[in-house]
């Protein structure tokens, strides 16, 4: 392996140990101030950028998780209030999932203090810090 190649994966493991802080401390967030968990915040993340509502298999792919997990996470969402599913024009083979008015109003209160919470996890970046971030992160995800 060449100086560069144990570089990059030094790089890996650092990336990969920031991302799992971050996320411990914003699941901690979320269990502790609005008791719930972050695939339910993710999923009423998802429904809230798509107000007219989605299939649960659109759901699906926007979360990259299975059909069966978005589903187990809609049911209980649902049970709770904060989402309902609808036949899509009277079929009732293709559903659509979207936020009740209950569920946009706690979504909207979470995702308030969830940017709160990712802002205080990164507060020690700068601007400039943050901007050669995203270009770095960029390049990074390109693979030609």
């Amino acid at each position: 392996m060449s100086d560069l190649s144990k570089r990059r994966l030094k790089t890996w493991i650092r990336l990969l140990g920031v991302t799992r802080a971050a996320e411990n401390r914003l699941r901690d967030y979320l269990r502790r101030e609005h008791a719930t968990t972050l695939p339910r915040f993710d999923v009423m993340a998802a429904l809230w950028r798509r107000r007219d509502g989605v299939t649960m298999s659109e759901l699906s792919r926007m979360l990259l998780v299975s059909n069966g997990n978005a589903t187990a996470v809609v049911d209980r969402l649902e049970k709770d209030g904060l989402v309902r599913r609808e036949a899509e024009d009277g079929d009732r083979r293709r559903i659509r999932v979207r936020l009740t008015p209950e569920g946009l109003t706690a979504f909207e209160s979470m995702a308030e203090g969830h940017e709160a919470a990712v802002d205080s996890i990164f507060g020690n970046l700068t601007e400039t810090d943050l901007d050669m971030m995203r270009d770095i992160l960029a390049r990074a995800g390109r693979h030609e």
